[in-house]
């Protein structure tokens, strides 16, 4: 599996040619000629020595296709991973699992919404799989984390990306755990993240979409999941929030639509345990918000600053308005929001936010409603 130009479909396939890992891997050099590869080898042995050692220095347990330990509903997928490297409580795989998948950039209803339904199903007995990334995927692990979460990383299992989530990743490991497919040490590249989504999408039962842009990460996992035959519902959003466009879409299309964790257990396909009462949908006060993500999709704010010793007070107080800005208009979209529960989520001082909320408003970038409520505008 370390060998170039050997994905788990290759694997399989010279195993099943061969007979035997030895055969397969002197058939490789061959195999990788016939392919217009030149000057091919194996990965060398050493390589794999040094992965096995990296992973016994932190502790990590290799789990192999075939082994009682290893995730049944992803042994089930035609391209499931040859080997998973494990930490943390592996008992968490023996659990019924469902996969809770977003933006990155979520709203503050988006992420309230991805908290609520993360504890509704981790109370309902389920394990909630989502893979550490910022937003919804960071709310969902923080709600499930007491009952146990599994974090996917498209890193290796010993490297937390983004590094914001080192705590979280720490954390989980109490009750759930990290799994990766990739070598020890590996930093994430672009092209591991799809690799990683079908993962995701194939230890679960179910793949809940909550707030996914018409392009984007979490409308992969979603396509790949109806590929492995997993029911994939969806949290409708505004229409004029692009933040909800996939949802929107996936909805229109057929996947069911959730208010709450009991529409996500009666969406699937078996009878499941501990099912919960229907409640009315309800999105609930936090009272240890989570702080607020920094935006990928947008300019960073702090960029070209002065480094903080030669700061003035001046260019200080200029750069924690421009972050709040940002923020605000992150946490925001077309459906209002409370002012206080907005503060609440920014974990930021009222006195902060509010002439910054004066700003955006006389630039047209949010709109006041009654009630003390706020929106971004269109």
């Amino acid at each position: 599996m370390r060998s170039r130009r050997v994905g788990p479909s290759t694997f399989y396939r010279l195993i099943a040619e061969n007979g035997t890992v030895s055969a397969a891997l002197d058939a490789l050099p061959e195999l990788a000629r016939a392919s217009g590869a030149k000057d091919y080898a194996p990965c060398p042995a050493g390589v794999a020595e040094a992965e096995l050692a990296a992973a016994r220095a932190v502790g990590a347990r290799m789990v192999t296709i075939g082994d009682a330990s290893y995730p049944a509903q992803l042994a089930e997928t035609a391209d499931a991973p040859p080997l998973l490297w494990m930490l943390g409580d592996i008992s968490a795989l023996s659990r019924p699992m469902i996969a809770l998948v977003g933006a990155r950039n979520a709203s503050s209803l988006g992420l309230r919404m991805a908290r609520a339904l993360a504890k509704e199903l981790a109370e309902a007995g389920y394990v909630v799989v989502s893979g550490l990334a910022r937003g919804i995927d960071t709310a969902a692990h923080t709600a499930a984390c007491e009952t146990g979460t599994i974090a996917v990383l498209a890193s290796g299992v010993d490297v937390i990306y983004p590094a914001e989530n080192a705590r979280l990743g720490d954390d989980l490991l109490a009750k759930g755990l990290r799994l990766s497919e990739q070598p020890m040490g590996l930093v994430p590249q672009a092209r591991h993240f799809p690799s990683r989504n079908r993962i995701i999408s194939g230890m679960a039962q179910a793949v809940v979409v909550v707030e996914a842009a018409a392009k984007s990460g979490s409308l992969i996992t979603a396509r790949t999941a109806l590929d492995q035959g997993r029911e994939v519902v969806a949290v409708p959003g505004h229409p004029f929030d692009a933040r909800a466009s996939g949802c929107n879409m996936l909805v229109r299309d057929g996947a069911t639509l959730v208010r709450n964790a009991a529409d996500v257990i009666e969406a699937l396909p078996a009878a499941t345990p501990h099912p919960i009462e229907e409640t009315a949908p309800e999105l609930p006060l936090s009272s240890h918000p989570e702080p607020p993500q920094p935006d990928t999709t947008q300019p960073d704010a702090t960029q070209a600053v002065p480094p903080p010793d030669t700061r003035s007070l001046r260019e200080t107080a200029k750069l924690h308005s421009q972050i709040l800005h940002r923020d605000i208009l992150q946490r925001l979209g077309p459906t209002p929001l409370a002012e206080d529960q907005l503060i609440r989520d920014l974990s930021a001082p009222a006195a902060a936010v509010a002439p910054v909320l004066t700003d955006l408003e006389l630039d047209g970038r949010i709109i006041r409603h009654p009630g003390g409520l706020v929106s971004r505008s269109a």
